[in-house]
């Protein structure tokens, strides 16, 4: 089967490998008709994730029509079209229980912090990801969800990861009526927190990046006010007299490890890698919140030290609120909102290609070209599915 496959940093090729087999008795293999590039990808294709092996196969969003189960799986059955969330989690350890699927205490137990995900390298627990034909998937009783007959299938693939991350940075920042919420970043997760912001009573939203198209798709997706950090010398000082000189109510870190605008930053964390990544928009989170305030943060870290001003966050009595997203908990009440009209999911994508060019899709989501904001790779045997715009070759007219 053709797939994603990591070679060194900044080259992956779509490779044939063997098609993968049922292991366990609760696995299913999908063959897979639709698969995104996340931003989070793009920290395995530039290096930056430790233990990412040569031959890893990338891709944690997905879609796919389940071809075989094994015998103990009894709520799939062969034929059905399924949305897998990008967690790999058992549904039965003390965190599960609890709805935190992506702690999952089985599923990846020689690491300390990090739960199990699909093609996310050996230190989320090895298994392969979803830009491929097929795909093993353990735990099929658990984790997979039938995709209703009414949900677009380009909706269902951002449900596996981009739609609920954004939902829950927006709810972990605990928003009320008339807050003031700055989102750090303007990639789809950023974007889609900022849009959710507004269903959780925010009386104003702010996002901020650095990219002209970004930022132009922040003001027409999430009808945001928008700040372009190379305008300005001190972000904290920015958000201030923005906000009458209090801060704001919640910020919300969207960026993660290869945050820009901040020299010394990006050199300790992804030049030379003496910290777990560049905590840039994480500093400007906490420093431009106001006292009290809360800071969400779903941009993506490595395990190791990272240089935060922890006293700053301590002293002005912040709240701080992190995790990977719980897909499944999400689930039910993000399909009521696309139902309702209220989340477009499917806006957010720009490119749509063949899974065969998906070298050439890599670069240009990491280059910021052609208007980039989400690639939906198909892969040759996806099937025939209708989509809003014609399969080929991407262009910036499927730009929305």
């Amino acid at each position: 089967m053709l797939a994603t496959t990591y070679r060194r940093p900044y080259r992956v090729r779509a490779a044939h490998v063997p098609e993968p087999a049922i292991e366990h008795p609760d696995d299913a293999i999908v063959r897979v008709t639709r698969a995104c590039i996340c931003g989070s990808d793009l920290h395995l294709y530039h290096g930056l994730v430790p233990d990412t092996r040569v031959g890893s196969i990338f891709g944690h969003e997905f879609t796919g029509v389940v071809e075989e189960v094994g015998p103990n799986v009894r709520n799939l059955k062969v034929g059905d079209h399924v949305l897998v969330p990008f967690n790999v989690f058992c549904g039965t350890c003390a965190s599960c229980s609890h709805e935190l699927y992506g702690n999952c205490e089985n599923v990846n137990p020689e690491a300390t912090s990090i739960g199990g995900a699909y093609g996310y390298s050996h230190s989320a627990g090895g298994y392969n990801g979803g830009q491929a034909e097929y795909v093993r998937v353990p735990f099929a009783d658990i984790g997979p969800t039938v995709i209703p007959p009414d949900i677009h299938v380009e909706d269902a693939v951002l449900l596996t990861d981009v739609v609920p991350t954004g939902y829950q940075a927006a709810e972990m920042g605990d928003i009320h009526e008339n807050d003031t919420v700055v989102v750090f970043g303007a990639g789809p997760i950023g974007l889609m927190a900022a849009r959710c912001a507004w269903l959780m009573g925010a009386g104003r939203v702010i996002v901020v990046d650095q990219v002209d198209y970004r930022l132009d798709f922040a003001r027409r997706f999430a009808q945001a006010e928008t700040v372009d950090f190379r305008e300005v010398e001190d972000m904290a000082l920015h958000i201030k007299k923005m906000t009458d000189w209090q801060g704001a109510d919640v910020c919300i870190d969207a960026v993660g490890c290869e945050a820009d605008g901040n020299f010394m930053q990006t050199l300790t964390g992804v030049k030379l890698k003496l910290q777990a990544g560049a905590a840039t928009a994480l500093h400007w989170a906490i420093n431009s919140v106001r006292r009290g305030g809360n800071v969400s943060i779903v941009g993506v870290y490595g395990p190791t030290f990272n240089a935060v001003p922890i006293g700053s966050a301590m002293n002005k009595g912040l709240t701080l609120r992190m995790n990977q997203a719980s897909v499944k908990r999400h689930l039910p009440h993000l399909i009521e909102h696309i139902r309702a009209g209220r989340l477009k999911p499917r806006e957010l994508i720009t490119h749509r290609v063949p899974l065969e060019e998906v070298d050439e899709a890599y670069h240009r989501f990491s280059a910021k070209q052609d208007g980039c904001i989400k690639t939906v790779l198909i892969p040759p045997r996806a099937g025939r599915i209708d989509t809003p715009t014609p399969v080929g070759r991407p262009a910036s007219s499927n730009l929305h």
